[in-house]
């Protein structure tokens, strides 16, 4: 033990969720949880929303507690003077004019106190009633806040905090459409918070967890409103299948009936079993169908709820799970949460600021610098003009990113850091420097940061810190043929199409180019069936080939077809080939894709998708929406069956990382799901 001033204070603080320390620290020190529950960030949310929307509410608010609290304070310095005079007094308490005089002071004071405290619980009661009008807004921002919070048990890389919520939510608000009445202005509240917070978090996320999201998003509001019953979701997640039982007919599997003699158990789905087996044909032409969500049910089971359809859907073709989510989804949230498009990278650069850098998270194949590069040049912040760092980290690189840091900070600089997760001892370092130049720096200073997720949550060696201030963006190629075709065609602009002298074949070719990019990346999820070896086709390779094509168009006088295919499969996207079948089937593509036929005559891409007219850039998307098919194998010249193995998989995969998200304990309003802050002294 030591001797210690008097003053010596000691406070200690953690991020960790659940921080274990020593018993005999435990013991000397007090503890303090500074986690947020739902319903506590529910009322802070609310004051928001209200102090945006009536700001005239929240002030009168805010004075009556402090008049209350004033109140309060008042009448304790009363009661302590009386109380003191009281025990100084004389035995002749009533000759004592000034203790008397006090006395009636003290009693006119405390009634017209108790009179004002009176007035002020009824105004207050009037000011609760006309905030409670803005309360979904903030249940439905509250929901969602704990929804991000468990993504991190995905992947430890999705941390987001409180206080960057809180701008997106702020923002969402100010961007709101107006409502002519208070109900539409709500209304349109929760829809513009849910979408901010649904892209703000999505272009952050893997391709393979957006569905997860969106999903857990839906059920979770689903339960909020009470549409759907935490029982109904419980059996879709866990979905418990019958075992030893032998399917009576021959379109379903023993496992697949297994589920429908587990569905057939409870009250909704009674009989479900021998309706199935006696009108057999009718259920085997709906299994049979390529898309049976989009199929009406036989007879009365057609009329089930959305949830329950999905739980049948479930049992009789689980491969379909992952189109049959997205369709509930739509059709619960709207169509704008299963698009998957690309959010511009401009846009979210508009919501960083010093305190606020953008976090890269690296897939094979992508280079985000080209994003910071155009973005810069626009904004006059080039490595030539002195005002644009790029570091890219390793060995020794420490050093140099600091002083770029130093220097940015104070000048108002871009700093790129690539590669974060090769300086591990670093990191810690980089941090403080970050949370230091947050407050006081220039304000155009921007810091860009890029790096590899761990290949496991055991491996992560990103400071929660870093990740929760920054905005962060993963730069996967999106999965779908439609999204795939729509961000092909987003690497172009209308200017692109004009620049070639020979205009229709260019703006036709660039088109097939596109497709055949979409397909050749899309295939890599067939797995073996899509191609034999994974390869690395990146956005660089249609880009080159479309320089390439340009150049070959402005050469000769007339379309040089054969050259064409050989420098696209052969060389551009055959460079990355090593296997003999798949680069024939890489040849075999382009014969498909680039023949005459695409500029004279009619040629279809694929069955139902014929090569698009002449039109413009604008054109050419409206196009892909309008016209593409329903996602399928056939888009990509494969059997429907090849991608049910894989499709099975994912859904099964989707519902178990959803049931490991879900609440503990449905009832509480938080408790477990708290934020992970706490803090002891």
């Amino acid at each position: 033990e030591i001797e210690y001033n008097s003053n010596f204070r000691l406070i200690l603080h953690t991020k960790l969720a659940n921080p274990h320390y020593k018993p005999e620290m435990q013991a000397q020190s007090t503890l303090i949880n500074f986690t947020v529950t739902r319903d506590g960030l529910e009322d802070q949310l609310l004051a928001e929303v209200v102090k945006a929307e009536r700001p005239d509410l929240e002030e009168l608010k805010a004075d009556l507690t402090k008049q209350q609290n004033d109140f309060k304070i008042m009448l304790k310095k009363l009661e302590d003077d009386l109380l003191s005079r009281l025990s100084s007094a004389g035995e002749n308490i009533l000759g004592d004019t000034a203790l008397v005089e006090n006395l009636e002071t003290t009693k006119s004071t405390a009634s017209e106190i108790e009179q004002k405290v009176a007035e002020a619980k009824i105004t207050s009661k009037e000011i609760d009633k006309a905030r409670e009008y803005y309360r979904p807004a903030a249940a439905r921002a509250s929901l969602l806040y704990f929804i991000l919070n468990e993504l991190n048990t995905i992947n430890p890389i999705y941390q987001f905090s409180l206080k960057a919520f809180s701008v997106v939510f702020q923002k969402a608000i100010a961007r709101a459409d107006p409502g002519e009445t208070l109900d539409a202005r709500v209304s349109n509240l929760i829809d513009c918070i849910s979408y901010s917070v649904f892209q703000y978090t999505s272009r952050g996320l893997f391709e393979c967890d957006k569905l997860i999201f969106a999903s857990q998003m839906a059920f979770q509001i689903l339960l909020m409103n009470e549409e759907i019953t935490s029982t109904e979701l419980d059996f879709l997640l866990r979905f418990p299948i019958k075992p030893h039982v032998t399917s009576p007919v021959d379109f379903l599997s023993n496992q697949s009936w297994g589920g429908i003699c587990s569905l057939a158990s409870k009250d909704e789905f009674r009989n479900l079993d021998r309706d199935i087996e006696t009108s057999s044909k009718r259920w085997k032409k709906l299994v049979e169908s390529e898309a049976p969500e989009k199929e009406k049910f036989p007879q009365e089971w057609k009329n089930k709820t959305a949830l329950q359809r999905l739980c049948m859907i479930r049992a009789l073709r689980p491969d379909r799970m992952t189109y049959a989510l997205s369709d509930f989804i739509a059709e619960k949230l709207g169509s704008k949460y299963v698009e998957n498009r690309a959010l511009e990278f401009a846009k979210s650069f508009e919501e960083t600021s010093p305190s606020t850098p953008i976090f890269f998270i690296l897939s094979p194949g992508v280079n985000p610098l080209k994003d910071v590069e155009a973005l810069g040049k626009l904004m006059g912040y080039t490595m030539d003009l002195g005002n644009f760092h790029n570091v890219s980290l390793g060995q020794g690189q420490e050093v140099i990113a600091e002083s770029a840091m130093d220097t940015a900070a104070k000048n108002g600089h871009w700093v790129v850091l690539q590669n974060i997760h090769l300086v591990r001892k670093w990191l810690p370092v980089l941090e403080k420097k970050l949370e230091f130049y947050a407050e006081g720096s220039h304000p155009e200073y921007r810091m860009f940061l890029s790096a590899e997720p761990a290949s496991s949550p055991s491996a992560h060696i990103i400071p929660q810190g870093i990740l929760e201030s920054s905005i962060k963006i993963t730069n996967e190629p999106p999965t779908g043929m439609l999204a795939n075709l729509h961000k092909a065609l987003d690497n172009f602009t209308q200017e692109t199409l004009e620049m070639s002298g020979k205009e229709a074949e260019f703006k036709a070719i660039l088109f097939s180019l596109c497709y055949f990019h979409a397909v050749v990346a899309e295939r890599r999820k067939f797995g073996p069936q899509g191609w034999n070896k994974i390869y690395p086709f990146n956005v660089g390779d249609l880009n080159i080939s479309v320089s390439v094509l340009y150049n070959y168009l402005e050469a000769n006088a007339k379309v040089p077809w054969e050259d064409l295919r050989y420098l696209f499969g052969e060389i551009m996207y055959g460079g990355h080939i090593t296997d003999d079948w798949d680069r024939r089937l890489c040849i075999t593509y382009l014969e498909e894709y680039m023949q005459p036929d695409l500029v004279d005559g009619e040629l279809f891409l694929a069955p139902g998708f014929p090569a698009p007219p002449n039109t413009d850039y604008a054109g050419y998307h409206g196009y892909v929406d309008e016209t593409m098919p329903a996602e399928s194998p056939y888009l990509y010249g494969l059997h429907p069956n090849a991608e049910i193995g894989f499709l099975t998989t994912r859904a099964e995969n989707i519902f178990r990382t959803v049931f490991e998200m879900q609440p503990r304990d449905a009832g509480a309003s938080g408790g477990a799901q708290g934020l992970r802050e706490v803090k002891a002294n």
